[in-house]
């Protein structure tokens, strides 16, 4: 296995002048996904995501779940590390894969993702099965200290300060999972892999915070795994808006110390007092 990190050389300039220095780097690597399905195991070259090693297992587990390739965790029979940057996942004889319509549907998160009212409405229909509709909701106070936490428990960031997290916390505030990747789309693919292995989806009773902002395909991903409530250091898309008002997905971006703001789902957030 590759390792997530990787020492280098560098010059650094600092005070008028330039020196030799150590740094780390985060590593950035393809992973190749692929399926073996069916009874005659055909198999289906699914996505390369450029990623940080490690996880990889639950990268590939989430993807597939994420992507509404997979329902459930125990449609995977197996899966199969072919070498470093390569994994085949080994569905069951029964899953049912239409190879046309995801050549014709499928998209790269890396890239524009899906675009449009279609799309949209298509996600809705898969995400229904979650639960994004729990009635709960959490104090300001306690939203607040969230993003200090996450940073605390970003071991690879703290050496490299170049990598994305993704980070579940319970309606008390504590820090259940945490997974880093120099993807922010690949981090909440580990998380949520985590989880279908812990067999916690939907995991519509937990808080999903961002280590930065939020786009539209991590809530799509969220909304894929019946998290109801998403929170983003930084600062939501409009389409990230839209896609989270359709799911019932309470959104927070900006979240600091002292701030943060609502953009859909005001419901869940308790209000001490609003001042228009």
């Amino acid at each position: 296995m590759s390792s997530s990190t990787q020492p280098t050389s560098i010059l650094k300039y600092q005070d008028g002048q330039l020196r030799t220095a150590d740094d780390v780097l985060a590593v950035e690597e393809p992973l190749g996904i692929a399926v073996l399905y069916d009874q005659d195991r055909k198999r289906k070259n699914l996505a390369v995501t450029m990623r940080t090693p490690g996880h990889d297992v639950e990268l590939a587990l989430g993807f597939l779940f994420t992507e509404g390739i997979i329902r459930k965790a125990d449609e995977v029979v197996e899966i199969r590390r072919d070498d470093d940057n390569r994994v085949t996942v080994i569905l069951r004889e029964d899953v049912l894969l239409d190879v046309q319509s995801l050549d014709r549907n499928f998209y790269t998160t890396s890239s524009c993702g899906i675009c449009g009212k279609a799309s949209i409405e298509a996600i809705k229909v898969a995400s229904r099965e979650q639960n994004t509709s729990a009635d709960w909701h959490i104090s300001p106070t306690l939203l607040h200290p969230l993003p200090d936490r996450l940073r605390q428990h970003q071991s690879l960031f703290e050496h490299t300060g170049g990598l994305h997290a993704s980070a579940l916390f319970d309606q008390t505030g504590q820090l259940l999972s945490i997974r880093e990747d120099v993807g922010r789309h690949n981090a909440l693919d580990k998380l949520i892999g985590s989880a279908l292995q812990s067999n916690r989806v939907p995991l519509s009773q937990y808080l999903l915070l961002l280590s930065g902002r939020a786009s539209f395909e991590l809530v799509q991903k969220a909304g894929m795994a019946g998290i109801g409530f998403v929170a983003a250091v930084g600062a939501p898309s409009s389409l990230a808006v839209q896609l989270a008002e359709e799911l019932g997905i309470t959104l927070v971006g900006f979240l600091r110390k002292n701030s943060f703001n609502v953009y859909t789902g005001s419901h869940r957030v308790d209000n001490p007092g609003l001042v228009t």
